[in-house]
């Protein structure tokens, strides 16, 4: 790569540690600040930290490969997205911000029992620790190999220490700083990849867009397929995505801890309206751009999609914007793990640490956050070096997602939604089902032999496994339910809806600020996408 862009991604890497370190300089970090920000974030740093902390390098390079491969269905990863956001801002988002609770595993102590609570703390550090932090370093590594020929290990290396040091000194304020700024760096390096791959089309006698379809595999500009060669067939989705979309918008600690922090209900509700909105662009800008480089590079990238984005850059990008694109990869990179390493650092610290001896400090409890994130990335540094497994790491991502979704999905859901729901049907549920899910995650392992046997000897894509997971857990949740005494009407008071019509019908509308009006609005803007691109 040439010096000018070396001296860019430079100067970016020096920008956001100082940026995150300098956000808190003067602060000082009780829990509340450390963990949640103090409760002070507005509407819009919320919902660009919720989209920043989404978007990885794992999107970036995966999403342009999945369109290389199958075109634009790999997208319904993020309109789908859209309305699991909406659903947190108009269901989960009022609960949360209301109890004043510090993590999701807290609001479950509040409406199950402590059980609960632990088992979820758990499963959200183990989330965290294999598809937030350490597949993303990963996907980082590889890309850093790729532009500058670092071995993958010193570069895992590089990738972990420069995030953690903002992380684990500035705590969530300087993780949302930073996320801010990132969410701009990323939308302007994917817009100038998208736009320098449009421009090249002509130069290849591509002119219109039937011209392109031509050019193209049958259904790659096609969002939904009914006999998708990869299983995500528009059932597979419809049925499938939400399960796995509800566990991680709105009850995965890494994402809506963001929520958590900020500074009014309404801004819990708008912010992630906001990052709705924002997910409708991934589509155009990282999955688009695979699918131009089928048209445009595919006598070079072959059969190696995941060289996709890199060949795109090296072929199209000017010296200097190169620079501003793998800014926009590191951005990426950066605050997926940051999210995901202050977050698991909260629920050790409040779910963990304080359950077990309850008088801890404050500043105890901002120490063993700051422990817990160093030895939480260590042991995600040792498990990113088996990324090299999985023939696509953004598969292997929602594939181990589909195995944690399930009865978290269920308990939450079900929680918010149905008084009758009891403390010992979430206990057997959260039980069952995480052992469900490690059983799945064993049979589809790569590291025992060649062959996945739930996905390829029984053929169930992973998107459906999560889906008949969730009927499994839903089974479950309602059968111990009834066998079991009804919980008392002041345990489950202000932790539920009176009904699902409630949601909606709750008090007077409030023009077209009131977050129901814009939830339906959002809504209205992706049924008309789906029938433009169906």
């Amino acid at each position: 790569m040439p010096v000018l862009d070396m001296v860019i991604i430079a100067i970016y890497i020096i920008a956001v540690l100082a940026l995150g370190l300098l956000s808190v300089r003067k602060v000082q970090l009780s829990s509340q600040q450390y963990f949640l920000a103090g409760k002070s974030l507005p509407w819009f740093m919320v919902g660009a930290a919720l989209f920043s902390a989404n978007i990885s390098t794992i999107h970036l390079v995966g999403l342009a490969a999945s369109g290389y491969n199958e075109g634009l269905v790999w997208g319904n990863f993020e309109w789908m997205a859209t309305f699991c956001l909406i659903i947190l801002a108009l269901v989960f988002a009022p609960f949360y911000f209301r109890t004043k609770i510090s993590t999701l595993p807290e609001f479950l102590e509040k409406r199950y029992s402590r059980g609960a609570r632990i088992i979820v703390a758990i499963m959200a550090i183990v989330a965290a620790l294999f598809i937030h932090i350490g597949m993303s370093i990963y996907a980082g590594a590889i890309v850093f190999k790729t532009f500058f020929g670092i071995n993958v290990i010193i570069s895992i290396l590089i990738i972990s220490i420069i995030t953690a040091i903002y992380t684990v000194l500035g705590g969530l304020k300087a993780v949302v700083v930073t996320e801010s700024v990132q969410t701009v760096i990323l939308i302007v390096g994917a817009v100038v990849v998208t736009v320098f791959c449009l421009l090249a089309l002509p130069a290849h006698g591509i002119t219109g867009l039937g011209q392109l379809r031509a050019a193209l595999r049958p259904e790659q500009l096609s969002m939904l397929h009914t006999n998708s060669r990869v299983g995500l067939n528009w059932y597979a989705v419809f049925l499938g995505y939400p399960v796995l979309g509800i566990w991680y918008w709105c009850t995965d600690q890494t994402i809506v801890q963001r929520v958590l922090g900020a500074r009014t209900e309404a801004d819990a509700q708008h912010g992630p309206l906001f990052a709705g909105l924002l997910k409708i662009t991934p589509v155009f800008l990282m999955v688009l751009p695979g699918v131009l480089g089928y048209v445009l590079f595919k006598d070079i990238i072959g059969n190696n999609a995941n060289e996709t984005l890199p060949v795109l850059i090296l072929k199209l990008i000017p010296v200097g914007l190169r620079g501003v694109i793998a800014a926009a990869l590191l951005a990426a990179l950066m605050s997926t793990i940051s999210a995901a390493l202050n977050s698991a650092a909260t629920l050790v610290a409040i779910d963990v640490a304080r359950n077990i001896k309850p008088q801890l400090s404050d500043r105890q409890q901002v120490n063993i956050g700051r422990v817990s994130a160093v030895v939480i990335m260590l042991l995600a540094i040792a498990w990113s070096t088996q990324g090299g497994r999985y023939s696509s790491i953004f598969e292997a991502i929602n594939a181990i997602a589909s195995d944690l979704a399930p009865p978290i999905t269920t308990v939450f859901l079900w929680g918010v939604l149905w008084k009758r729901g009891t403390k010992q049907a979430a206990l057997a549920t959260l039980i069952i089902g995480f052992l469900m899910g490690i059983t799945a995650f064993i049979l589809d392992l790569p590291v025992f032999g060649t062959e996945k046997i739930i996905t390829e000897k029984l053929g169930i894509h992973f998107m459906m496994q999560a889906w008949w997971m969730f009927v499994i857990c839903s089974l479950i949740f309602v059968v111990v339910s009834l066998l079991t005494p009804r919980p008392a009407a002041d345990k489950v008071e202000g932790l539920t809806w009176k009904s699902p019509r409630h949601i909606l019908n709750r008090g007077a509308y409030a023009g077209w600020s009131d977050p129901r009006v814009q939830a339906g609005l959002l809504f209205a803007l992706m049924v008309v996408l789906y029938f433009i691109f169906r």
